[in-house]
């Protein structure tokens, strides 16, 4: 499983929150918590994960309104610790999955070998895909204080419209499946790119197999942020 986290050190109250982590490696070295205390800014590195090396294009703004800032202060590095305790129970209950925890955010990554899988030229979901979605819905439910981002991606080979037209099946297909399991369809927005946000290479083989992909961002919403600031004395 692949994952990229960035290590920072900072203040006592960090070293603190390192005592409580787990060993999970999503939330080793933790620092996702940690960070929520000292970063501010928007969550533009969220949007380079999902949209890879052409984040100039179209949509971002929209996807940037739905991922929001990083919340600092000691509120951040509350809504950090429970983001990296959904982090973990992601990893545990689907093992193939590239999970990142990135700011406030959790960007999970379904490409061809990590969990949920499409034939060729097909946008519904098999059997492994659904078991997959299921586990996947179950934390969703389990942390409800979160928004939820489903993005769909193809690489650049054959006609763009059909590419458009087949990420955004994919996406929808993510969606509807996990939303039929009950979770509130007010907390998605679903959004589709076909071949214009590569995170590698087309010209290889490994790297159109990896823009062939659906990625989901969870977020925290209004509540998970109002109820840490609520706990950290900030209102």
């Amino acid at each position: 499983m692949k994952k990229l986290f960035k290590t920072t050190c900072i203040l006592a109250i960090s070293i603190a929150l390192i005592s409580l982590s787990t060993s999970c490696e999503a939330t080793k070295n933790a620092n996702n918590a940690q960070k929520g205390g000292v970063i501010g800014a928007a969550g533009g590195a969220v949007i380079g994960a999902i949209l890879g090396n052409n984040i100039g294009k179209g949509g971002n703004s929209e996807i940037g309104a739905v991922i929001g800032g990083v919340v600092g202060g000691t509120a951040g590095v509350l809504i950090g610790n429970r983001m990296d305790k959904q982090a973990q129970k992601i990893e545990e209950e689907i093992p193939g999955a590239q999970v990142e925890r990135i700011d406030d955010a959790i960007v999970i990554t379904f490409d061809e070998g990590s969990g949920v899988y499409f034939a060729t030229n097909k946008s519904d979901l098999n059997a492994q895909s659904q078991e997959n979605l299921n586990k996947l819905s179950n934390v969703m439910k389990e942390y409800a204080d979160t928004n939820i981002l489903v993005v769909g991606h193809t690489d650049s080979t054959g006609p763009y419209e059909y590419n458009m037209t087949l990420s955004r099946d994919r996406a929808m297909s993510v969606t509807a499946f996990l939303t039929g399991k009950g979770i509130s369809s007010g907390r998605f927005t679903t959004k589709w790119f076909g071949p214009d946000q590569p995170t590698h290479d087309n010209s290889t083989a490994e790297g159109r197999a990896k823009n062939r992909r659906v990625n989901v961002a969870i977020v925290p919403n209004q509540k998970m942020i109002d109820d840490a600031k609520k706990e950290a004395g900030e209102n």
